[in-house]
C-alpha cells in the first residue's frame, strides 16, 4: 500500500525570473520522501514536479544525461530531447531523463556522485573510500584517506562529498566528518572533527569543521558547506582557512555552483541522534527545508524555495546549464503516476 504525502512549498517571486535569466533548472534528492525534484520554468511560470527514487541521494550529469544514487544502486538516466515535448504537459518540457539501467551496488550509504575522467565516481560512505563502478563488480575501490588502514564496511569517517577538478579529469577534494579509523569513530567528534583531504597527496588540507558537506570547485575558487553551522564557506587550502560566505536557516547539504551563484540545499534537523548539540540547532533560529540562491560575490540570498510540508531534507542539488524546464521519469511509474514509456530505434519503413 502506498501512502501519499501531501508537498507544499513557497518561492520568492524572482526565483523564475533568476532560473530564465541563468537559463537553467536545478534536481534536487531527498532520502527522507525518496524523491528527486525538478525545478524549472515554462513561460515565466516556475514548474515543480516529483519521480520517486527509494532513497534518493547524489545526483550528478553524466556524459550522457544524469546518474542517482539510491539505497542499493545506482540509476542512470540518458537524456532525451526528442520525446521530452511529448511528455504530459504536451510542448512544455526541453529535456527528459529517463530511467534505463541501474547498477546494483548493495547498501553502501552512497552520498555524492561525480562524473570524472569519463568515469562515474560514488563517495562510498560505508566504506570509507571513493569508488568507480563497474558492470562486473559492486564497485571498485579508487581512493581512501590515509588514515583508513582498510576497504571494510565500517562507517568510520563518513566520508561523504567529492570535489572534481574543473576540467573533468578527476576527483580533487573531499570531506569527511572525522579523521577517524574506528567504527562509528566521527560521531564523538561530529561538531568539531570535520575536514577536508586533498585527494590526489591524501593531506588533511582543513580541519575543525561542524559536519561538513558538498565541496566544489568554481571559477578556480574551492567552496564547501559547513553544515553543522549552516554556513557556505570559501576555502583557501593554502592557509588551511575558511571564510563564511552565506550564513543560511538550514542544515546546509548539496551544493552546485554555476555563474558566480551558488545554489545551496538546506534541511530540518529532525533526527536528534545524529543533528543534536550542533551549533545551528543551539542557534534557536527556524530552520527551513529547500533551496537558496546565493550570490558568491556578495553573499546575498537571491532566490529561494522553501518545503511547507512532506518534505524535510535535501541531499544534493544539481544546477542542469541549458535547459529550463526539464522531467524526470524514474523505475516506479505507479508511484509516479505516469504512462510507461517505450524507447525504441528508428525502423526501417
Amino acid at each position: 500500500m502506498t501512502t501519499t504525502v501531501s508537498v507544499e512549498y513557497e518561492y520568492s517571486v524572482d526565483l523564475p525570473l533568476l532560473l530564465d535569466k541563468l537559463n537553467i533548472s536545478l534536481l534536487l534528492s531527498t532520502y527522507q520522501a525518496g524523491q528527486v525534484v525538478s525545478i524549472g520554468t515554462f513561460q515565466g511560470q516556475l514548474q515543480v514536479s516529483f519521480s520517486h527514487f527509494q532513497q534518493a541521494m547524489g545526483v550528478t550529469r553524466t556524459s550522457s544525461g544524469i546518474a542517482i544514487g539510491c539505497q542499493q544502486n545506482v540509476w542512470s538516466l540518458p537524456a532525451n530531447r526528442a520525446i521530452a515535448s511529448r511528455l504530459p504537459p504536451e510542448e512544455q518540457h526541453d529535456i527528459a531523463f529517463l530511467a534505463r539501467s541501474c547498477h546494483q551496488t548493495g547498501p553502501l550509504m552512497i552520498h555524492d556522485l561525480a562524473w570524472a575522467g569519463d568515469q562515474l565516481w560514488l563517495v562510498n560512505t560505508l566504506f570509507n573510500c571513493l569508488v568507480t563502478v563497474d558492470q562486473h563488480w559492486s564497485f571498485v575501490p579508487q581512493w581512501k584517506p590515509p588514515f583508513i588502514d582498510e576497504i571494510t564496511p565500517e562507517d568510520r569517517c563518513h566520508l561523504n562529498g567529492v570535489a572534481i577538478a574543473e576540467d573533468g579529469s578527476a576527483p580533487l577534494w573531499a570531506t569527511a566528518l572525522a579523521a577517524t579509523n574506528e567504527d562509528q569513530g566521527w560521531r564523538e567528534q561530529k561538531a568539531t572533527g570535520g575536514c577536508l583531504l586533498h585527494v590526489p597527496s591524501g593531506d588533511l588540507a582543513l580541519q575543525g569543521l561542524c559536519m561538513p558537506h558538498s565541496p566544489r570547485l568554481h571559477q578556480e575558487q574551492l567552496y564547501l558547506l559547513n553544515s553543522g553551522q549552516g554556513t557556505l564557506v570559501q576555502v583557501d587550502s593554502s592557509r588551511g582557512e575558511a571564510r563564511s560566505v552565506a550564513q543560511l536557516p538550514g542544515f546546509t547539504r548539496g551544493l552546485d555552483c554555476y555563474a558566480g551563484h551558488a545554489f545551496v540545499g538546506l534541511s530540518q534537523i529532525r533526527e536528534t541522534a545524529v543533528f543534536g548539540d550542533l551549533p545551528l540547532q543551539e542557534s534557536n533560529q527556524e530552520l527551513r527545508c529547500g533551496v537558496a540562491m546565493v550570490d558568491l560575490s556578495s553573499g546575498n540570498v537571491e532566490g529561494m524555495l522553501w518545503f511547507r510540508s512532506g518534505v524535510e531534507e535535501v541531499f544534493a542539488v544539481t544546477v542542469l546549464p541549458g535547459y529550463r524546464n526539464p522531467v524526470v521519469i524514474g523505475p516506479d511509474t505507479q508511484t509516479d503516476h505516469t504512462k510507461t514509456i517505450w524507447l525504441v530505434p528508428p525502423q526501417d519503413s
